[in-house]
């Protein structure tokens, strides 16, 4: 018998991890049970959201297109919250505190934010690491989406009117 090459050692290696982390957040996976506390010291468990669309958003005040779409994801919660999204932003653990305290401020964003300077959220997430990143869960807390990189707000907007009317 021929020992396998390093190359498709490798390769079996590399399919079995991606296989793992495929199930990790396979659709219909449920939300992690956690517990956000916003900039402003109020404590939000996952679990009390159960019976609301909710959309996870992982962002920084260093990324770009988290800025960028930044005003979509507010016109997304004025939109909808009365008819049960709730929207969560989390700020990487890297980003400096005061920097997401101060944009939260100037831009009067409506939702709750959050700074994971402990990483506990992004963990509890799957390791997320690229921003944005966007998380949705229904209303059972089954999770919908998952969209690394910049939202299609118009494919978004028909997501939550078909979930919303439900």
């Amino acid at each position: 018998m021929r020992p396998l090459s390093k190359k498709i050692l490798l390769a079996m290696i590399s399919t079995a991890l991606l296989s793992v982390a495929a199930l990790k957040w396979l659709p219909n996976s449920t939300a992690p049970d956690v517990t956000f506390t916003t900039i402003e010291g109020k404590k939000i468990a996952m679990a009390d959201l159960k019976g609301n669309l909710v959309l996870v958003n992982f962002w920084a005040t260093t990324c770009y297109t988290c800025i960028e779409e930044m005003p979509d994801l507010v016109r997304i919660y004025k939109l909808y919250h009365a008819r049960g999204l709730e929207v969560i932003a989390v700020a990487m653990p890297d980003d400096p505190p005061a920097q997401v305290f101060n944009y939260v401020h100037q831009q009067q964003l409506p939702f709750p934010v959050m700074h994971d300077g402990f990483a506990d959220i992004t963990e509890k997430f799957g390791g997320v690491d690229l921003t944005p990143s966007t998380f949705i869960f229904d209303k059972q807390a089954k999770r919908l989406q998952r969209t690394i990189g910049k939202l299609d707000f118009v494919q978004l907007d028909q997501l939550l009117n078909a979930e919303l009317s439900k």
